[in-house]
């Protein structure tokens, strides 16, 4: 690396250190939108080593904060997008990157990630506020181009995405995540490594993409997993027995036969159709809970091919 750069990278680190600590005094953190500022350096760095960042990268990152994250992303990636809510937290990652050579690498979106178009990007890094890290996942799982990302989440908000059939904590949220990606736990991080410190600990995810998406209906999908996990515990034989499933069904049944101009027969039984649609598919006495996609995604098939519908 030229003597320059060198200088140059040296001393927009000295000024990130400046901005840290002069933030650290006058910035009182908000709440209300999740913010533990990440101030351990060496989880910062791990969890920029696990995004496998290229210097031809685009990096979109949610909620930068102070920019502890960020100015080590700026190091690896080609631009850095960032989306900030806090406007106050927006002047201090323009202080900090201001005249710095990283300042021409970073855009910062001003506003809701939730209510905004995502830009084009290849990595996601996020220290994610709790209270959206469930729509997030399911934007950024539909958004779908990008190669990976590596994001931090509450423990156990993290252990159900990657929690897998027969697990305490498998739950809808496993099963819709692990449809469309893969996803893995990488660290573990206490809550001493944030400040203000939350009141529970943190883990590190990375989620890819599946390429292709399976080709199914995403609706239909929902209804079915929306219906099993309500009572995972329960065997689905008594799942489709409940009087509210048999009374959705039933009406899901009825629109979709006259959209189609089907005739219902006189003695049709959606009860009896469904019972024996679990014996075929050998259900029965399954429970939710240690279903894996593949039997979830069979069961669906065989439904809608005796035209029950989840979707109306």
């Amino acid at each position: 690396m030229p003597k320059v750069q060198k200088e140059r990278q040296a001393a927009a680190q000295r000024k990130g250190k400046t901005t840290q600590q002069a933030v650290r005094q006058s910035i009182t953190f908000n709440k209300d939108f999740g913010q533990h500022i990440l101030r351990n350096p060496m989880v910062v760095q791990s969890i920029v080593d696990k995004a496998g960042i290229k210097s031809s990268d685009v990096v979109m990152e949610i909620g930068p904060g102070t920019g502890n994250l960020t100015a080590k992303l700026l190091e690896k990636a080609k631009k850095v997008i960032a989306f900030e809510i806090d406007p106050r937290m927006v002047a201090e990652l323009r202080k900090r990157f201001m005249g710095t050579p990283y300042m021409s690498k970073l855009e910062i979106v001003v506003g809701d990630c939730i209510k905004s178009e995502f830009p084009d990007f290849d990595v996601c890094v996020a220290n994610m506020p709790y209270q959206i890290s469930s729509p997030f996942v399911f934007k950024l799982l539909l958004h779908r181009k990008f190669r990976c990302a590596v994001l931090m989440f509450q423990k156990e908000f993290a252990e159900r995405l990657y929690a897998k059939p027969g697990d305490k904590l498998y739950c809808r949220l496993s099963a819709n995540t692990q449809l469309m990606a893969r996803v893995a736990h990488v660290l573990k991080v206490g809550k001493n490594n944030f400040k203000p410190p939350p009141k529970v600990d943190s883990s590190v995810v990375r989620i890819e993409p599946l390429n292709p998406m399976p080709n199914i209906n995403f609706v239909e999908w929902d209804g079915l997993t929306r219906i099993l996990f309500t009572r995972k515990n329960k065997t689905l034989s008594a799942i489709f027995k409940s009087k509210a499933v048999i009374e959705l069904l039933t009406k899901n049944y009825q629109i979709y036969c006259s959209l189609n101009e089907v005739m219902v027969p006189e003695d049709f039984d959606i009860k009896k159709k469904m019972e024996a649609i679990l014996v075929e598919c050998d259900f029965s006495i399954t429970r939710s809970r240690t279903m894996s996609n593949d039997q979830f995604l069979q069961l669906l098939e065989r439904f809608n091919a005796n035209d029950i519908h989840f979707s109306s």
